[in-house]
Parts: C-alpha cells; structure tokens; sequence
C-alpha cells in the first residue's frame, strides 16, 4: 500500500479560498501616514521633557517641551497642505494637546519650582492641567460644529493651550537667568500658574490673527519679514531673555484684543455676546 506523500498540500475546497485567507487589508498611501507621525513624535518630545526634568536637565526639558508645541501645531497644517486630514489624525492630535500642552509643562514647571511651594505647587500643577484639558474639549466642540460663528475666525475663547503651555514656563525662563527657584518665588510661580490655567478656560476674547479680512500693507511685508529674521537670531542667542520678553508682550496684548471685541460687539466676553444669540451652553462650547 503506497504511504501518502508528505509534501503534498491540502488545498481548500473550491469557494472557500477568499473566505479562508480573510479580507484582504487596504493600502493606506503614505502621505497619510506623515502627519501621525509628526503627532507621534511631538508626543515623544513632550515625555522626554518630562524625564529630563525628572533628570534635573531643565534646559533640555523645556526644549523638548517647546519642540513638542511646535511639532504639534504643524502637523494639522501639514495634514491639509498633503490633504491628508483624517478623523484618526484628529484624535491623535487631541490626545497629544492635552500631553504637550498641559501635562509636560505642568510637570516641568513643577519639578523646577512647584515643589518647592509643596502641596500649594502641586494643586497648581492639577488645576493648569485639567484647565489645558477643560480648553481643549472645548476648541474641539466649537471647532466641530456645522454653523460657525463669524467671529470665530478672528477670535479664540480664552487663551489658546499651544500659547498657555509656553505662558506657563515665565517661571523657569526666569530661573535660568539667576532667580532662584525657592521661597517667595515659588509661591508667586504658584499663583502666577492659576492665573494661566483661569486665562485659559475664561471667555476672555484673544485676537487670533487668523481672519481673512486681516491684511498688512504691501510696503510693510519686506520689514515683516525680517522682523521674523532678526527675533530669530535674537531667539536662537538670547533665548530665555527673548522668551521673557515675548511672555510679557503677550500678556499685554490681551486686553487689546478684548478692547477690539468690546468695540465690535460692545460685550466684554464671548460668552455675553453668544448669549444674546440664544445659543445653548453646549452649542457654545461650554
């Protein structure tokens, strides 16, 4: 009696091939893949500012820290230059605002000065977060709605969380001119961290710069430009000094915009002027 031949295969009967082997797994074209990657790697830059804080490295940890802003807030941009936006890379972009823009910095801003206001510099830590967290859901509310509003082009909300997580380190930037993190200071870092995390859930109106009716004119573009150059250079040799100062420019920019937004509206929050429309509470973005 001749033995079966090892080597011969069994194949699946006729019509049961396709099923066996499953769907077949669709090709995704790599430009779609681009700005999850970025998102990916900003996300690796916000926790290695984390550990090298925890390693006493502050320098580096708030360059990872603004390294991770930046990554974040281009990859949305890159996404619709390549027309590669997707629902999935819109909420990889959210879990990592809420990593790069309020866990990173309260952690660093923490381990470098916070803690030595013990459990009042933690509390501050939490609320900032959670606030980074609370503005956040709200951006996306808003942003999700079918009818927006017009003045949403031209105004945020509150402040925005990229422009709070770099507001937030004033603290650090000025412990690596020489204040030293420790005593009154640490108590007025304390406080100074509500006052961002309070800004950044307000109704407060902050220019955005965004709208389509904002021009500058044609003879002023060239000497625009090279303002960019020359506080690059600056920022590149003085960085913390130029941090310092472009902090403190940006605080007192805002009751700027909110002057704008009470002459155009004649409201002094966003919140007021929603109302009167007869806007839910959740339309408006809580």
């Amino acid at each position: 009696m001749e033995a079966p031949n090892p080597t011969t295969e069994t194949r699946p009967a006729a019509g049961t091939d396709a099923g066996a082997r499953g769907p077949r797994l669709r090709e995704i074209p790599l430009r779609l893949i681009i700005p999850n990657l970025i998102t990916v790697l900003a996300i690796c830059a916000g926790l290695t500012g984390v550990r090298l804080a925890f390693e006493n490295r502050y320098e580096l940890a708030v360059a990872m820290v603004l390294a991770a802003a930046f990554l974040d807030g281009i990859d949305g941009r890159i996404a619709r230059m390549m027309k590669a936006t997707s629902k999935f890379g819109a909420q990889m972009d959210s879990l990592a605002d809420i990593i790069n823009f309020g866990v990173a910095p309260a952690l660093v801003l923490y381990v470098f000065v916070l803690d030595q206001a013990r459990s009042l510099g933690w509390i501050a830590a939490l609320i900032y977060a959670i606030a980074a967290g609370l503005r956040l859901a709200r951006f996306n509310v808003m942003d999700e709605r079918e009818t927006k509003a017009p003045w949403q082009s031209e105004f945020f909300v509150g402040v925005p969380a990229p422009a709070g997580a770099a507001l937030v380190l004033l603290p650090v930037y000025l412990g690596f001119l020489g204040v030293a993190p420790v005593g009154a200071f640490a108590y007025a870092s304390t406080a100074y961290t509500i006052v961002i995390a309070y800004l950044l859930v307000s109704r407060l109106p902050v220019w955005s710069g965004k709208s389509e009716t904002s021009h500058i004119r044609r003879d002023l573009v060239l000497p625009m430009i090279l303002g960019v150059v020359l506080y690059v250079a600056l920022l590149m040799s003085f960085t913390w000094e130029v941090l310092v100062v472009t902090v403190l420019l940006y605080l007192c920019s805002l009751p700027f915009g909110a002057r704008n937004w009470h002459r155009r509206y004649g409201t002094l929050t966003i919140g007021e002027e929603s109302a009167e429309k007869g806007l839910s509470e959740i339309d408006r973005g809580v």
